[in-house]
């Protein structure tokens, strides 16, 4: 289902925000003579009105065609009233930047409706997730070996709450982790409440060797800035975050402060893909990839392949309408924010810029989006995602 909403949500997002500006300049009585899903030859199309619809063979984006946008078109004299280019500022400014806002509406609605479905994670006064011990997820297999976890064999399953070790009664996950840890290779008994029923179910932990950590969760390193290694017994099984409701009022901060983190979040994964072009070129021919593993461009095969459960899912469409809405905000050619940038210099100068003069920054932004995109889509292909 997730792969499956993540397809149909990312083409609502290019339909939404080209109709976002489509709608704005039909409003003020510009006129719009194509509006396309894709780029490429067309495969599909039919005209109403005034306006040409369709779908075109590449679909990684879309556009909407109001005349007198580009500067380099001719338009007939008797239409030259109804172009982008005689338009108020205001009318102008809303024209490009409906398709902005567009993404920004679109996952605030996403991360509300979310918010009030399943809550929010809850966390502690040191900003740790807090975790409760109701499974979340079951391993089936030892990490790094082909031979199934002890919890798979055990039949625990989903929504099992762990309620003893050994007889002793569970408080929280950490009383259920450290038990597990300090146990490798031994035979424990398990306490185990399934829907109200209560039940113990025995098994031999796996031994495994993993990263040693401190009180905040975070990896212990040696002198060299290395992690510390630990053998420590597994069972396999993850749990699921303590929740918090907030209600219908109290979801919309919520969602407002998400929005802002995720904003802050998306500035700083462009710049890092900006200034760390040269490095994300290098990692396709066998360079140092060390860069994949902080930032990297992701592209709509990508974007598939990490949809899981619908939640998950979900949350993932905002961030990347949120993504998306901050790199068009970018005020350079063609991007939605260059055409707003070009307006705002009409409008505090009094004078039409030389456009011809920003064709090499169009140029070069085009260059280095289709050039994203690609080694996105090399990466989701041929490499690993997440």
């Amino acid at each position: 289902m997730g792969p499956f909403i993540m397809i149909v949500g990312i083409i609502l997002m290019i339909v939404i925000h080209e109709g976002g500006h489509f709608a704005a300049a039909k409003y003020f009585g510009m006129k719009a003579t194509e509006a396309f899903f894709g780029f490429g030859p067309r495969l599909w199309s039919t005209t109403r009105g005034e306006t040409e619809y369709g779908v075109k063979a590449i679909p990684f984006g879309g556009y909407v065609r109001i005349i007198g946008m580009n500067p380099f078109e001719e338009v007939a004299p008797e239409e030259e009233g109804r172009t982008y280019r005689v338009a108020a500022f205001w009318k102008k400014s809303v024209v490009v930047l409906a398709g902005i806002a567009s993404h920004f509406v679109v996952a605030f609605l996403i991360l509300f409706l979310v918010g009030l479905a399943y809550g929010t994670v809850a966390r502690d006064a040191d900003d740790l997730v807090m975790l409760t011990t109701t499974v979340g997820d079951v391993s089936e297999t030892v990490p790094g070996e082909a031979e199934a976890s002890p919890a798979a064999l055990s039949g625990i399953q989903v929504d099992d709450v762990i309620v003893a070790t050994d007889g002793v009664p569970v408080e929280d996950w950490e009383d259920f982790s450290e038990f597990t840890a300090d146990r490798p290779g031994e035979t424990v008994m398990f306490g185990i409440d399934r829907q109200g029923e209560r039940f113990d179910i025995t098994t031999t932990l796996a031994t495994v060797e993993r990263i040693e950590r401190n009180d905040m969760r975070e990896a212990i390193l040696d002198a060299d800035g290395e992690p510390v290694m630990e053998t420590a017994g597994f069972f396999g099984v993850t749990p699921l975050a303590e929740r918090d409701h907030h209600g219908i009022f109290g979801m919309v901060g919520v969602a407002l402060g998400q929005m802002g983190e995720a904003i802050v979040q998306s500035v700083n994964g462009l710049w890092q893909m900006v200034i760390g072009f040269p490095k994300l070129v290098l990692a396709m021919f066998g360079g140092d990839d060390e860069i994949l593993e902080t930032v990297r461009p992701v592209s709509p095969v990508g974007l598939v392949k990490l949809a899981g459960p619908l939640e998950g899912t979900l949350q993932l469409l905002a961030l990347v309408n949120i993504f998306v809405g901050v790199l068009n905000f970018v005020p350079l050619y063609p991007l939605d924010g260059g055409h707003f940038a070009v307006a705002l210099y009409e409008k505090i100068t009094g004078r039409v810029p030389a456009v011809e003069k920003l064709m090499p920054v169009a140029a070069a932004v085009f260059v280095f989006l289709v050039s994203l995109g690609l080694m996105g889509l090399y990466f989701d292909t041929f490499g690993q995602v997440g």
